[in-house]
């Protein structure tokens, strides 16, 4: 059996021709030399932090990376469907605000439309995993994006609707305009002086002499002195809103026409003047002009004194 042989090409003769015994040695030496050379090369590389750019170190540390940015991108991903899920809370919380303020609920298609969209899937990464995981990540990210903007809008308008109804309540004639004891109230009754059935447009409260006089709501003095209606000396003040209340019997009013007065504002005292048999205030509320029960606007166990107190204290 024939050694194998190392052949050569030869550039003066143009063919192979073997090596001789003593040459093939000597490559021998030289592949070894040059493998255990390139070997010392690369671990001193390592050693030195790889001066000679050769990547090693480099590419250990990206596997390294890869695997922690994959780790966070599924935390972030979990972070994600938790705040789509706070996101759903927060709309259902939304509609509730709404119906406080009397504004109509979000309807569901509206919703769906706001916070829906396509999401064009992108190839991110060679890796279907991970190029799964970046474009569920997108497609939450928009989505979040999307129904925040919405109920971003959707506060801002429940805020607008509170103010202004905050508004439209300071002008809602709502609290007792003197401490008194209540007597003759609204509707039909037999008139005490003339001595025949009328409708009774107001509430009568039976007071001392210079009781004073609050106004129930914000408003603007319409008229202040003596009338020729059987009322004497009154005040009437329009809120706004078509509402307006009469205070009537004063022995004295404390504001002219024109002004401006908020709720519980003292505006007159309290008298027995006009066809009226006892001190009392007669007090009356309109809507459009429409005489109604004064008792429909009271607010239930909250007082005049109540009332004056808390305002005392909101003024500290």
């Amino acid at each position: 059996m024939k050694k194998p042989r190392l052949y050569y090409f030869s550039a003066e003769s143009l063919n192979f021709k073997p090596l001789l015994w003593a040459k093939s040695k000597y490559v021998g030496m030289g592949v070894g030399i040059g493998i255990v050379a390139l070997w010392v090369t690369i671990e001193i590389n390592q050693f030195t932090g790889d001066v000679l750019g050769l990547g090693f170190a480099q590419t250990s540390v990206l596997l390294s990376e890869n695997q922690v940015l994959h780790n966070q991108l599924r935390y972030l991903s979990g972070k994600l469907d938790v705040l789509d899920k706070r996101l759903a809370t927060l709309s259902q919380r939304g509609n509730e605000l709404r119906a406080v303020v009397d504004l109509p609920k979000i309807d569901p298609d509206i919703l769906e439309v706001g916070v829906g969209g396509v999401d064009d899937r992108i190839d991110y990464a060679p890796s279907p995993d991970v190029n799964n995981l970046l474009n569920k990540l997108q497609a939450t990210t928009n989505k979040a994006e999307r129904e925040l903007q919405l109920q971003t809008e959707n506060y801002e308008e429940v805020q607008k609707q509170y103010a202004a109804r905050k508004v439209q309540f300071s002008h809602l004639p709502s609290i007792l305009p003197i401490d008194g004891i209540f007597t003759s109230s609204y509707g039909l009754r037999l008139h005490p002086i003339l001595d025949v059935y009328k409708v009774h447009e107001g509430q009568d409260i039976s007071c001392d002499p210079g009781t004073v006089v609050h106004a129930t709501a914000d408003g603007v003095v319409d008229y202040a002195g003596p009338a020729h209606d059987g009322l004497g000396i009154k005040v009437e003040i329009n809120h706004g809103y078509g509402y307006k209340t009469i205070y009537g019997h004063l022995s004295k009013t404390l504001v002219k026409e024109g002004r401006h007065v908020t709720r519980g504002d003292v505006i007159a005292l309290s008298g027995n003047t006009g066809l009226s048999t006892a001190p009392h205030l007669h007090y009356e509320v309109r809507a459009n002009g429409v005489p109604k029960d004064p008792r429909s606007f009271f607010l239930e166990d909250y007082s005049l004194k109540q009332f004056l107190r808390a305002e005392k204290e909101r003024s500290k």
